[in-house]
């Protein structure tokens, strides 16, 4: 079993006394060092210690606060923490002159660079420096000019960038090289028109970027309703720009997998939805309609007799309180394991609801931000133990100790969830210290 030291490390409950003894410990062991560099409880003294232990590691170093006087001298340092939107302006400019081509790469896809060192950056003899400054600059000019590239590779990063203007990705989608227009054609900021042009060509992009185009005529959106590709009707059955007429259309496609994806469709009518829900597998998941669904739509599809469409309501979490508790006692385990995580349930009612169906619902009780510490202490103790349902005690905040001493020796990640857990009572983060 993996030590639990670096979890107990992540957690914020650690006390002080507890947190001195894991610094202790850390030259022992890499990923301790690592997971405590993440606190931000940290004195002066241990955050020295552990930089010490870690002098080649940029991004710990930069957690920790460690200073640059010179960025030539650190630049790996220096690139942390400007990549992370820590590092002081000035260092761009002698950074963006370095010798080495992968340092001012990686500065190329630092946020926030001051104009004159992205104007160098745009400007770099090597390609690679100039395409991670197309994929990543928001800067109009800088993207114009870099469009005119010679290098394909920038004017790709260019036709990626969805800060680039349209106009530029409409002519980007008649570029020489057909990666570029391909990018071009999937990125959804270039014009609906310019896209469906590429519809008409012999050497068009992948289809399925069109299909997932948010701006294409209605015209194009019903061939590609046709394409015998089904990768590519199931990607558009996903665009919310699609009309009704086209999405009632691939409710009928042969693919089962077209009609799956249709489901996720936020714009789908919801009585299209309910129709799919008993020839698809939806899963248990909430689906964007149902996310967006009114109070009164909820009420209809829980009134459904269709368990397979109670279910579609039954994953919504801001449901009305009467259609919940009607949820939370329906006959089918499936529809009563969807709701079962619903905030606001009472203890009885879950309860009630583990009492009805057991080992069936047990994970999906516990993911329950109010289940009561007696229930998670009945379901940690169950035999046989339900490992999903372990996971999410682990992580719970109701958690108490009878509970997480079980999850403590479940396998790995639910012990680890459990040592990091701010619930866990310090005796037992002693226990785990001075057992390892």
């Amino acid at each position: 079993m993996p030590s639990l030291l670096p979890a107990l490390a992540e957690n914020p409950a650690l006390p002080a006394e507890l947190l001195q003894r894991l610094v202790d410990a850390a030259p022992e062991d890499e990923d301790l060092a690592w997971a405590l560099a993440h606190r931000t409880d940290l004195s002066a003294a241990q955050a020295r210690a552990l930089a010490a232990l870690h002098e080649d590691s940029p991004y710990l170093l930069a957690g920790l606060g460690v200073p640059v006087d010179d960025p030539l001298a650190r630049p790996d340092l220096a690139l942390a923490l400007l990549d992370q939107g820590r590092g002081r302006p000035e260092w761009a400019l002698p950074l963006a002159r370095h010798p080495d081509r992968d340092t001012r790469v990686r500065l190329a896809g630092c946020p926030g660079l001051p104009d004159q060192a992205a104007e160098l950056l745009a400007a770099d003899e090597e390609p690679e420096v100039a395409a991670e400054l197309a994929y990543f600059t928001g800067r109009a000019d800088l993207l114009r000019a870099l469009a005119r590239h010679p290098a394909f590779e920038v004017r790709r990063g260019v036709a990626a960038n969805e800060a680039t203007p349209p106009d530029l990705l409409a002519a980007l989608a008649a570029d020489e090289e057909p990666e570029v227009r391909s990018l071009a054609a999937g990125n959804p900021a270039t014009p609906g028109t310019a896209a469906a042009r590429l519809l008409a060509e012999p050497d068009a992009p992948p289809r399925q970027q069109l299909a997932a185009h948010p701006h294409l005529p209605a015209e194009a959106y019903r061939r590609l309703a046709e394409d015998e590709s089904p990768w590519v009707r199931a990607e558009l059955a996903e665009n919310p720009a699609v009309d009704e007429a086209v999405l009632r259309r691939l409710a009928t496609d042969d693919d089962p997998d077209v009609r799956r994806r249709l489901t996720r469709n936020p714009r789908i009518p919801l009585d299209l939805l309910a129709e799919l829900a008993v020839t698809v597998r939806v899963g248990a998941t909430l689906l964007d309609r149902v996310a967006a669904a009114t109070p009164a739509e909820l009420t209809t599809l829980a009134a459904s007799p269709e368990p397979r469409v109670r279910m579609l309501a039954a994953e919504h979490r801001d449901l009305p309180a009467a259609v919940r508790d009607r949820l939370a006692e329906d006959p089918d385990a499936a529809v009563a394991k969807s709701v079962a995580p619903h905030p606001g349930l009472t203890a009885a009612r879950l309860t009630a609801l583990h009492d009805r169906f057991g080992g069936r619902v047990a994970h999906a009780v516990a993911r329950n931000p109010d289940a009561p510490t007696a229930l998670l202490d009945r379901i940690a103790t169950a035999e046989p133990p339900a490992a999903k349902a372990l996971r999410a005690i682990a992580q719970h905040p109701h958690a108490g100790r009878t509970a997480l001493t079980a999850c403590l020796t479940a396998p790995h990640p639910t012990s680890s969830y459990a040592a990091a857990n701010p619930a866990l009572p310090a005796d037992v983060m002693a226990a785990l210290i001075h057992s390892a």
